[in-house]
Parts: C-alpha cells; sequence; structure tokens
C-alpha cells in the first residue's frame, strides 16, 4: 500500500491540509511485529488516532473558495509517525513514541523491533512519506513561490500518559505555530477563524502541543513554506464537525485570497 495519498486541489491554491493521524490501517505484515492482542489495539488505536479529521479536511476543501491540495497518511502512526523526527532530535523517543513507537499511550509495550526492523519500517513508509510531501511543497513552491501547510489533529480532554507538556491550558482549539514557519499575519488568521469556529471562542497557542509540520529538507531554513497547525479538542470534533468544515473552509479561503 501507498503510506499516503495526495489529493489534487485547484493550481491556483498555495494551501495544503496535511493530515496525518486518522487512518487506522495497519498492513498485515506491520501488524505481525505488533503483540498487543486485537482488543487491546483496539482499546490503542481508538486512543492513539485523530478520528474524524480527514473529514474536515475534505469538507474545508470542498467549502473552499480555491480548492486546496490535501495530503493525508494512508496507514496508522502505529505504522510509523511521519511527524516525528527519525533520529535523536526526537523528544517523544525517551517514552518509546518516536518515528517507531515502542509503546502505547498508556507505557505498554507495543513491539520490541530490531535495529534493522526498525529501520525496515522508515524505509518502507517514513522516507516514502516524507519524499511524497516534499515534492507536493516543492511543486506548490515552483508555481506560487509560497506554500501554507494546515496540519489538522485533535487531542482528547484528558491527557494521554506519553504526553511530555501535559500541565498547561488543554483548550478547545490549539494553534501550534514556529518561530521561522508561521508569520504574525498568519497566526493572526487562523486565531481569528479558530475563534469563530470554536464553541465558546476558547483558543490557545502552543499549548498543550506546539509547533507545526514542515519537510526537513525545507525545516528551519525556507520561510517561504509557512505552516500551522491546528490541534482540535476530541470533543469539539465530535460535536461540531459541520463548524469545523466551515471555519477551516473559511480559513483557507483566507489564505488564498
Amino acid at each position: 500500500m501507498s503510506p499516503f495519498e495526495v489529493v489534487p486541489g485547484h493550481v491556483d491554491s498555495t494551501v495544503i491540509l496535511h493530515v496525518p493521524h486518522s487512518s487506522t490501517s495497519i498492513p498485515a505484515p506491520v501488524r505481525a511485529g505488533i503483540v498487543l492482542d486485537d482488543d487491546s489495539l483496539a482499546v490503542e488505536l481508538a486512543a492513539i488516532t485523530d478520528a474524524d479529521t480527514h473529514l474536515i479536511a475534505e469538507g474545508a476543501a470542498a467549502a473552499a473558495v480555491v480548492r486546496p491540495w490535501i495530503f493525508v497518511n494512508r496507514a496508522s502512526r502505529l505504522v510509523v509517525d511521519p511527524e516525528r523526527f527519525p533520529d535523536e532530535r526526537e523528544e517523544f523517543n525517551e517514552v518509546g513514541m518516536g518515528a517507531v513507537y515502542e509503546r502505547t499511550t498508556t507505557g505498554a509495550v507495543l513491539r520490541t523491533p530490531t535495529p534493522e526492523q526498525r529501520q525496515a519500517l522508515i524505509d518502507e513508509f517514513y522516507i516514502p512519506y516524507a519524499d511524497g510531501i516534499s515534492q507536493l511543497v516543492r511543486d506548490r513552491l515552483a508555481a506560487h513561490g509560497r506554500v501554507t501547510i494546515i496540519d489538522v489533529h485533535s487531542y482528547p480532554l484528558v491527557p494521554n500518559r506519553y504526553e511530555l507538556h501535559a500541565d498547561g491550558p488543554r483548550p478547545e482549539i490549539c494553534v501550534g505555530t514556529d518561530a521561522i514557519h508561521t508569520p504574525d499575519d498568519l497566526r493572526d488568521q487562523v486565531l481569528d477563524a479558530m475563534r469563530a469556529t470554536a464553541p465558546t471562542g476558547d483558543v490557545g497557542l502552543n499549548s498543550p502541543f506546539w509547533g507545526c509540520y514542515v519537510p526537513l529538507e525545507q525545516y528551519g531554513t525556507n520561510d517561504a513554506v509557512r505552516a500551522v497547525m491546528l490541534e482540535i479538542r476530541r470533543d469539539v470534533v465530535a460535536h461540531r464537525l459541520d463548524a469545523l468544515v466551515h471555519g477551516v473552509g473559511v480559513l483557507v479561503s483566507t489564505i488564498d485570497a
């Protein structure tokens, strides 16, 4: 299986909606390396998957004045997590949840790969995914000279055990930013659109999650690649899906105006 799908947008769009954690699909050879039984795996998938975030992206793309591009992960993040650094830079390595997860959200053993098995997962899933989104970003840059990546996630009201920065606020929508890739005008556009979308206008910056996804070849060096992360609390996703679709659609339209 391909680890990703590109859903084409309009040639005039500068926006990519990135959906990395919405899938529950695990190929059989990868499932064989996971030590959880089927019931325990189902519980873990429910805890770790950003359910329905692909529906937000798909609906927002359809609602936008200029249709954005969508880049969506078709494999579960339990296969590999394409948003983690694949090396020692990744802080979640300390809880066994780097690019290749070895622990669950509760700290239980998920898999015990050899170095060779870990590298095989990186080679088969992580690298093609990274190459795919890098190519899409390069294409949009070549067409327009800039690109804006909107990273669509969800998170639980109650912190998971693995979270490293769970002491701060958990607003209805958390906006993750980066010092280089999130300019002030983009941050303000996102805050305005999300405050109009959140049930009570409860929108925060960089808590409980911070930063945003940029392909490694552009990360920290090319400010023409703009990015922002939407972390939407899962109770809001469950009860306000239509409003979220509308709000993200408005945001995309504003960026591409």
